[in-house]
């Protein structure tokens, strides 16, 4: 009877050590191929319509069909109530690519309970790791977030997410453009912050003057480069000042000049002997990389 008894109790131990196994696994995110009509789009997403027009987004496309999927998981969590349907807590350009080619988006399942902090902390995150973020989407991530009131100011967000305050009042700046300034550049996506700077001082200067600017500008059937636009928005005394030459110096020494005329056209001139022929790819490769 002991001997019985104590096969109970050692059977009992087993299958208690098998249900604390069997608990922790279910806590491992799984991951595997899911039909990309099945995931949608968190409500904090972050990318704007143009960026799935972008010849970047049609490299990613055109590498996620030649190796027939993404390779790189996306992040989902299971939608409550919608069983087989699930949200996306990162990732949402490959699983856009895969759903436009049709194809299965192969995802890891958040099993573990996600908060919409710790999701919109981690799309952050992975987004900054990438650096695929333009200044607006950014901005409006944020500005979405603090609406929200997911965090309680500018500076709290900054703290929590491990970035610089500057950085958040950077692409702040850039998303609380009026919608009328947004709607004068090609695309919200190429405005850069020192673009939304500039914007925001002639704002304060002379809002309504700005603006009636603006409604000119949005009329033009050809959109302009953003640095003519910021020019086109600003008043034609604070633009008379760039007609003269600006120095470009390096250190205490001059080495140049720069002009803008009223058509926004930028000229740059360099000292004899600035640009030596040997610097001159390293020169032009700088300044591309400064235009892109």
């Amino acid at each position: 009877m002991l001997e019985v008894r104590t096969k109970i109790l050692g059977l009992e131990g087993e299958l208690a050590s098998a249900n604390d196994r069997l608990r922790e696994l279910e806590k491992i995110p799984q991951t595997r191929k899911l039909d990309p009509n099945d995931v949608v789009p968190t409500g904090w997403a972050n990318r704007h319509p143009d960026a799935f027009k972008r010849a970047d987004f049609e490299r990613l496309k055109s590498d996620i069909a030649l190796s027939g999927g993404n390779v790189q998981a996306i992040s989902v969590r299971p939608l409550v109530g919608q069983p087989g349907k699930f949200e996306i807590v990162f990732g949402h350009r490959r699983h856009r690519a895969c759903l436009e080619l049709g194809i299965p988006v192969l995802a890891t399942i958040e099993t573990a309970p996600i908060t919409d902090l710790e999701l919109f902390a981690a799309m952050d995150r992975e987004n900054r790791e990438r650096a695929d973020l333009s200044p607006f989407e950014q901005g409006t991530m944020y500005r979405r977030a603090l609406d929200a009131g997911m965090y309680q100011s500018n500076r709290r967000l900054a703290e929590a997410l491990g970035v610089s305050h500057t950085w958040v009042a950077n692409v702040l700046a850039v998303a609380d453009l009026p919608p009328s300034i947004l709607e004068c550049f090609r695309t919200p996506l190429e405005i850069q912050h020192r673009h939304a700077k500039i914007i925001a001082a002639e704002l304060d200067r002379d809002r309504k003057g700005v603006l009636r600017r603006a409604d000119k500008l949005r009329q033009q059937a050809v959109r302009l480069t953003p640095g003519a636009v910021v020019q086109a928005l600003q008043a034609a005394d604070a633009v008379s000042a760039k007609d003269e030459p600006q120095p470009i110096t390096v250190g205490a020494k001059r080495v140049g000049s720069w002009t803008r005329d009223r058509a926004g056209r930028l000229t740059i001139q360099l000292e004899a002997g600035a640009a030596p022929d040997d610097r001159m790819e390293v020169i032009l490769s700088a300044l591309a990389k400064v235009l892109e």
